[in-house]
């Protein structure tokens, strides 16, 4: 089977709507309350840093991916360890993306509906792309992406046009000072979207003209994030801080606010249109790295894996969490300090400091 390739355009729509993904389903910063804004934004400064290292780490051997540059790292018996790990925590990623839209979906757009089957229907879609290949996944994201950001614009133009914009919910700004901020940003608004990306070095190796990847990764963590920081700001502006950091849905609950002339109003598709995007890319891209994981210890091409893979996740993603809260609570309490921080930070940095020591010595072969 002929090697898949992705172009850099296709990266772009990846990045940005993998970085939308959950994020604007359960909302980003809004534990900063009028700050919220500026937490999305400053902490996609960072982020920026933390996805450059991941393509820093990728320059090294752009034909491998993370499990392979683990072997050049510390040799394949502990790679394979360390790849069945990360293969696991993908998949777990996956099943905790997918189990945020299903929140949504059975709340809010279909109630009756078991969670069983829209799981179920939502991750045979998800495996039917991925058998195809992730030629496929960047071709379909590069055409939907750009509904995407018009519909976001869109939304934007109606609530200010609908005159629910409000100064007074976002102010004072730092009523707290700086302090508290920080410790929103990290780790909570770090972990997620940008350290995620780690999922994307299994990616960067399919990448056509790989060397010019670090200027389309900037552009698209600067627009994503943009976005981001609008959707948040809209988001405040419209609710409140204390409202916005209280609800489960912000952003739906926003749209849900616009009225013009009793005329354009329960516009909730775009807010879905835009979420289900983000949803079906940001868990492929998890589903395709575990996949590569799996390819890479057992030496069968990831197809193979495919179904019981995306069945195993379809059962997971239901049990995951008992409902709402606890799924919610788990996601800030439990992942981000045991899962998230050792395997998108830790484990990258001891492979680069590894990488640049043999790179250094001579002994690094591409």
């Amino acid at each position: 089977m002929m090697k898949e390739n992705i172009s850099l355009n296709q990266l772009l729509a990846l990045i940005i709507g993998f970085n939308l993904g959950s994020s604007v389903v359960l909302g980003i910063g809004l534990l900063g309350k009028q700050a919220a804004w500026i937490v999305v934004l400053f902490s996609s400064f960072i982020g920026l840093v933390i996805v450059l290292a991941y393509y820093f780490m990728s320059t090294f051997s752009p034909d491998k991916n993370l499990y392979e540059l683990m072997e050049t790292c510390i040799g394949r018996p502990l790679a394979v360890v360390g790849s069945l790990i990360y293969v696991l925590y993908f998949f777990y990623m996956a099943c905790r993306v997918i189990r945020d839209f299903i929140e949504l979906t059975s709340t809010v757009i279909l109630p009756i509906t078991p969670i069983e089957v829209l799981t179920l229907a939502l991750v045979l879609i998800i495996g039917y792309i991925l058998y195809l290949g992730v030629e496929v996944l960047g071709r379909t994201t590069e055409i939907f992406t750009p509904y995407s950001v018009v519909f976001i614009i869109l939304l934007a133009i109606f609530l200010y046009a609908s005159k629910n914009f409000s100064l007074d919910k976002v102010t004072p700004i730092l009523p707290d000072g700086v302090k508290p901020l920080i410790k929103i940003i990290f780790p909570y608004e770090l972990v997620r979207p940008y350290g995620q990306i780690i999922a994307f070095t299994c990616i960067f190796p399919l990448v056509g003209n790989f060397k010019k990847g670090n200027k389309v990764l900037i552009f698209a963590i600067a627009l994503s994030s943009f976005f981001l920081t609008v959707a948040t700001l809209f988001v405040s502006l419209s609710l409140g801080s204390n409202i916005a950091s209280r609800a489960v849905f912000p952003l739906l609950s926003a749209t849900r606010l616009i009225s013009i002339g009793e005329f354009i109003e329960r516009i909730d598709a775009f807010t879905v249109f835009i979420i289900m995007l983000g949803i079906l890319v940001k868990s492929s891209v998890f589903i395709f790295a575990g996949l590569k994981g799996l390819e890479y210890i057992c030496h069968i091409p990831y197809r193979f894996f495919i179904m019981p893979v995306v069945c195993i996740i379809s059962l997971f993603t239901v049990f995951i969490g008992r409902g709402i809260t606890d799924h919610v609570q788990e996601g800030f309490k439990v992942v981000p300090f045991l899962l998230n921080l050792p395997l998108q930070f830790l484990v990258p940095v001891i492979l680069l400091v590894i990488l640049l020591g043999k790179k250094a010595t001579g002994k690094l072969k591409n």
